[in-house]
Order: structure tokens, then C-alpha cells, then sequence
């Protein structure tokens, strides 16, 4: 066993040893550009830059603030908020207001990473950073200047993520030198600086196309896939969805020896063709790598089969009915579990498993077609970061999450041809909830109804108070004709006593009469 361990080892380190290609900015146009002073805009796309590989930049959309000097290299969490430039007023008792949120930021290179400064810059409310560059490039070395003592570098700085980004959503770019000092003197001058920092995915027609590369045990992935199928419905045939499994190459990898024999254990199927990493970091127990490229087969299987149609209802839902059951280290491989998967997804089980054998199984030494294309697909985009998603072929950074993916999808239309449920979703505080309940629900709506509903309600109101109308005229025409019968009844025998008395007295008066005459 030690010596398969070792070899597995061997084989993951050789290939995370390979050379990692930055494809973040793929397909995604920026632009940085000063509108204020004049003097310093520059024609045409403005200001040449580049972008951070961290972050979440507002596809589609522009950042356009006062710029702000940050005069500190940013690397102390704790930012004085009351230092820089441009100077401003002072309070009551004689310290400098603070930057004036929101704000782009420019800070120095130096001191600690780009991950830290711009995190830094964005707990201090900056909206964006701009990272100026103190060393010229030696390629500019006719229009940059370096400091005394200070030699040109001759490769770009790459603002990469030094493993802590995740919590960045902010965005920020790389300004050369030769470029910031001159913005840098206009700050420092106590100039108002405009500055605009802009994004714009390839939108070549009315129909989006976004990618999705994970694997099957991705932790990171799972609320995504638990939620997007909302998005993949609603955006409908104006989206087309390919879902990606990543495996590793186990040829390039050297998990397939000379005599043809696995190499690494159980991390491949097909004799140390397709390969995965082990989930637990336990070769001898839990799910192994060959189990994870199993589960991968049969999920691009099932795409093939039930996702023709782009959005693919019955693979997000396999996805969510296989996390809800089978997504522990005893049911993982189940086979009764899979399949009471399926069916809940409304599956053919039977058509899976033929694909998942006819495209070459995951025994012995063969190709197996499907799995070979995901590798072709792996190689043609540049995939090293799981999960990944890509927007009409260009990478999307930031957090897999739902609203980061839906703004990038809705981003990616040509203009004026966006679906409905773009314009009423993307910029809602609530994307998903929007999503599924086709409207946004925002702070402001909080207690509100709709329209619809407000007019039944006010119908239903009127009705019920014109019951309570007519109960309460009822009750007080009978208690009318009651006080009407009372009243008579107590004049009644008054009248019965007049009419007695009267008569009385008109026969003594005829008695009267007939004594004296």
C-alpha cells in the first residue's frame, strides 16, 4: 500500500507542478478611463491596466467615482480613513474627514499582496482599487522613469489571489507607472480626479451560452447547483447550459506505468487513464478518485440524454436528489440510491448505464470517448480553479454563486435583447428570490402587494363593510318599527280611556239635560 500511496502522490504533484495558466480575463473587455480633469483622459479605451484574478467585477455595468489617494501602502487592516488625498475639510475638533464613501482608491504596489491591500481598502467602503505601480516595466522604458537605485522589471506583476480572495467583491485594477504617477500628482495637487473603471462580456447575438466545470464531491459548488436550476428555467431557450465534470489526465499525470498497470491506486479507472483526487485524503477508505470519475460519467451521460434543450430540468435535478440522498461516504456508490435518484429525476436508468458502456465504460485499458472530450474541453479553456464558470467563453471570477453567475449570464446579451427576467432580476437585492417568483422583492416592498391583489383585497373589503352596511340598516329599520309599536302601545289605552270618558260624560250631560227642562 505505501508504495501506491506514494506513487499517487507522485503523480498529483507532478501534475499540480505543471505550469498554471491565468485565463480569468478571457473574453472579458475593461476599460479605466479619467473623465475628470480633461488633460487626462485618454482617446479611445483609456488607460491600458490589468485586471485582478480576485474579486467580482460588475459585468456589464461601470464604476464611476471621485478617485482618493490612499498615502499608505493599505497592509494594516486597521486603514486610517482620515489620511490622503485629495485633503478635506476638518471636523469640530480639527481632524480631516474621512474618504467620502463610495470611492475608487489608489494605493501603492508594495508591502503585502494584492489580496490584503484591496481587502483592506474594501472594509474601508472603497468601491474599487487602483493598485499604482512603483517600478516601470523595461519594455516602457521610454515613457517610464524609475526611481534612483530602482531596476525596470522585465515581466508584468499578475494581481493573482494568494488563496484568501474568496471574500473580495470588490474590483481592481494594476495602473503602470507611467500612467499613475501622473493621476497620482493631480490627487496629491488637491485636483478632483473622475475616474471610471468599466466591464463588458462578448454578447454576440440574443442567446447566452455558460459553461460549469466541477466534480461531483465539490463542496463549494453544491448551493449553486442547488439553486440555479431556477435561473436555467426562467431564462429558458435564451440560454444554453453545458455542465462540466473535471477529471485529471492520468496518462500526463503518470498514473498509467509503461506495462500499462495503474500506478496511482484507486484515484483512476481505465487502468490510470481518468483520474480524480480523493475526497477524504484516505486511498484506503471512503470515496475514492475512481469513484468520483464513475459519478462524473454518469452525470455528462445524463446531460447527454436529457440536456439537448439547454437547460437540462432532469440533470439539476438528479444533481439535487443525489445531494439530498446519496452525497455521504456509505450511500456515495450505492447503487440503490443512484437509482432512487433517478427516478425522482424522472431518469431512465437503463439508457445511463448503456451511454456510460458504449462510450467505452471505465474498465481496462480503453478510451472511453466522452470522458476524453472532457479532457480535450479541460485543456481548450485552461481550467485550474474549481468550480469555474465561463459566459459566452469568458471567465467568471468571484464566489460560485447565483447572483454572480446570473448578472454575468443577463451581462452577456447583446443589448436590448436581453430576456424579461434579466431586466427584472439582475439588479434586485434578491436574485434568486426574484427568479422564482418572477418579481423583486425589495426593502422598500416590504408589506406590499400587487396590483391584482390590492384590487381584490379592496373589492373584498367593499363588500364586506357594504354586509356590515346592510346588517346594521336592518337592525335599526326593526329597532325603529320596535320604538314605533312601543310608543303606540303606551298611547293606546289612553286614547281607549278618552273615547270611555267622553261618552260617560255626554250621557250625564243628557240626563242633566232632561232634569232641568
Amino acid at each position: 500500500m505505501t508504495i501506491f500511496r506514494r506513487l499517487a502522490v507522485a503523480a498529483i504533484a507532478a501534475l499540480a507542478s505543471k505550469p498554471m495558466h491565468a485565463s480569468a480575463t478571457v473574453g472579458v473587455s475593461s476599460k479605466l478611463q479619467i473623465h475628470i480633469p480633461k488633460g487626462l483622459t485618454q482617446p479611445g479605451s483609456g488607460y491600458d491596466h490589468r485586471e485582478a484574478l480576485f474579486g467580482v467585477p460588475p459585468y456589464g455595468g461601470s464604476l464611476q467615482q471621485s478617485l482618493y489617494y490612499a498615502d499608505s501602502d493599505l497592509c494594516d487592516p486597521q486603514v486610517d480613513r482620515r489620511i490622503g488625498y485629495p485633503i478635506r475639510a476638518k471636523d469640530d475638533d480639527g481632524r480631516m474627514l474621512p474618504w467620502p464613501t463610495p470611492l475608487i482608491l489608489m494605493v501603492d504596489r508594495g508591502g503585502c499582496t494584492f489580496v490584503q491591500k484591496v481587502r483592506n481598502a474594501q472594509r474601508a467602503g472603497a468601491a474599487g482599487v487602483i493598485i499604482a505601480d512603483n517600478t516601470c516595466l523595461c519594455k516602457f522604458s521610454d515613457v517610464c522613469h524609475s526611481d534612483p537605485g530602482v531596476d525596470c522589471e522585465t515581466r508584468e506583476p499578475i494581481m493573482a489571489d494568494d488563496g484568501s480572495g474568496a471574500d473580495i467583491s470588490i474590483p481592481s485594477f494594476l495602473m503602470f507607472k507611467q500612467d499613475a504617477d501622473p493621476v497620482k500628482a493631480e490627487v496629491l495637487a488637491n485636483h478632483v480626479v473622475r475616474i471610471e473603471m468599466a466591464w463588458a462580456l462578448p454578447h454576440p447575438d440574443d442567446r447566452v451560452e455558460y459553461e460549469f466545470w466541477t466534480t461531483p464531491t465539490d463542496l463549494v459548488a453544491k448551493d449553486f447547483q442547488k439553486q440555479f436550476k431556477d435561473a436555467a428555467i426562467a431564462l429558458g431557450s435564451r440560454a444554453f447550459f453545458t455542465p462540466h465534470m473535471y477529471i485529471y489526465d492520468g496518462i500526463k499525470s503518470g498514473c498509467q506505468g509503461a506495462d500499462g498497470e495503474n500506478q496511482c491506486y484507486n484515484l483512476c479507472t481505465n487502468n490510470g487513464r481518468y483520474c480524480a483526487t480523493d475526497p477524504d485524503n484516505d486511498l484506503d477508505e471512503g470515496i475514492s478518485g475512481a469513484d468520483v470519475v464513475t459519478e462524473s460519467l454518469r452525470r455528462l451521460c445524463i446531460w447527454k440524454h436529457y440536456g439537448d434543450d439547454g437547460v437540462g430540468a432532469n440533470w439539476w435535478d438528479y444533481v439535487n436528489e443525489f445531494l439530498f440522498r446519496c452525497d455521504t461516504e456509505d450511500y456515495f456508490t450505492n447503487k440503490d440510491c443512484i437509482k432512487d435518484a433517478m427516478e425522482h429525476a424522472e431518469i431512465d436508468a437503463s439508457k445511463i448505464n448503456q451511454c456510460m458502456s458504449d462510450s467505452g465504460g471505465l474498465d481496462d485499458d480503453k478510451l472511453n470517448r466522452i470522458l476524453e472530450d472532457e479532457l480535450a474541453a479541460k485543456d481548450s479553456v485552461g481550467v485550474v480553479i474549481l468550480p469555474a464558470s465561463f459566459v459566452n467563453g469568458a471567465a467568471i471570477r468571484g464566489a460560485l454563486e447565483f447572483q454572480v453567475v446570473f448578472k454575468a449570464v443577463c451581462a452577456g446579451y447583446m443589448t436590448g435583447s436581453e430576456p424579461s427576467i434579466c431586466n427584472e432580476c439582475s439588479s434586485c437585492p434578491d436574485e434568486h428570490t426574484c427568479v422564482v417568483n418572477g418579481f423583486c422583492h425589495t426593502p422598500k416592498a416590504e408589506g406590499a402587494v400587487s396590483n391584482q391583489v390590492f384590487l381584490v383585497s379592496m373589492v373584498g373589503l367593499a363588500a364586506f363593510f357594504g354586509c356590515i352596511g346592510f346588517i346594521q340598516w336592518q337592525r335599526s329599520q326593526r329597532e325603529t318599527r320596535n320604538q314605533v309599536r312601543s310608543i303606540l302601545a303606551e298611547y293606546m289605552p289612553l286614547d281607549e280611556e278618552h273615547k270611555l270618558g267622553t261618552t260617560a260624560i255626554d250621557d250625564g250631560d243628557d240626563d242633566a239635560e232632561g232634569v232641568f227642562s
